[in-house]
């Protein structure tokens, strides 16, 4: 079987005007992208209270002509920002791009679920229970609104951030309890400083797997290393990350599964590809 990939369209192209962007990611025959509109559409405005279904109808046909599919739609908010006023903000730009989602096709709108902090700095206050009930207001709301709308709500666990490990994920789907919410899951970003050894990855997949695998809705798939407690992030095959426990869950439960590539670029992607598609007809 042949994998269902695409990549981000900021790693592909720089921002630029909306018709000159999907005719570039056509070019590169690529069929599937997730899409941050503010990363990479350069002529439009889309703060909260710009929304049109006028506009999301223009995006519509310019993705339908340049047969190009949207898989995630990105809004990477930080639903736990301590300041409220900011808080709210994110939420509702979060709701408005859900509203774009519906007309263009995606299949969710996604996020990460953010750090304890103003400035998006790492702080152990991010593994709270005060920060994880933040988290909870804020996507309950987020949530009201897809289930109103018919959307998919994606959410992706990092190790820094509130929800930090596959437990901890699985707390928040139970606790929320919405059909109308996916993971996106981003085995990289769950991996800890102290989790890079072959064995201990496998753990953290097989335990992904296990808690949510049936509400696994999108991949991201890329490298990493550590420098201390920071993690770097590396093309594909050019790091750490063993893809064998992955690609073998995929065959097994996921097959097509959306598998979206980050930190590629038009220069490597499709022999990033060809690499991730070996390696998923050996598991």
């Amino acid at each position: 079987m042949k994998l269902n990939t695409g990549m981000r369209c900021h790693d592909l192209c720089p921002k630029m005007e909306m018709e000159k962007l999907f005719a570039r990611v056509r070019e590169h025959d690529i069929r599937q992208i997730q899409l941050a509109f503010g990363k990479s559409i350069s002529d439009y405005d889309f703060a909260a209270g710009h929304y049109s279904s006028g506009f999301a109808r223009t995006i519509a046909r310019e993705l339908e002509k340049n047969q190009i599919h949207v898989a995630v739609l990105g809004c990477y908010i930080n639903p736990v920002n301590p300041i409220e006023s900011r808080r709210q903000a994110e939420v509702a730009r979060f709701i408005e791009h859900m509203k774009y989602a519906r007309i263009i096709g995606a299949d969710m709108v996604g996020t990460e679920t953010g750090r304890l902090d103003p400035d998006f700095r790492v702080t152990e206050e991010s593994y709270t229970e005060d920060a994880y009930q933040l988290l909870l207001r804020s996507m309950r709301e987020i949530v009201a609104a897809a289930e109103k709308l018919g959307v998919i709500v994606g959410v992706e666990g990092v190790f820094n951030h509130t929800l930090y490990s596959p437990a901890r994920m699985k707390r928040f789907l139970e606790d929320i309890d919405s059909p109308n919410v996916e993971v996106i899951l981003d085995a990289v970003n769950l991996i800890h400083p102290e989790q890079a050894e072959p064995e201990a990855q496998k753990e953290v997949i097989d335990r992904a797997f296990a808690y949510y695998g049936d509400r696994i809705g999108a991949l991201h798939v890329k490298d990493f290393v550590f420098d201390g407690q920071e993690q770097l992030f590396r093309h594909v095959g050019d790091g750490l990350f063993r893809y064998e426990p992955l690609m073998k869950h995929v065959k097994e439960r996921k097959p097509h599964i959306a598998m979206l590539l980050e930190n590629s670029s038009r220069e490597r992607y499709h022999e990033d590809v060809k690499f991730l598609q070996t390696i998923y007809d050996q598991v």
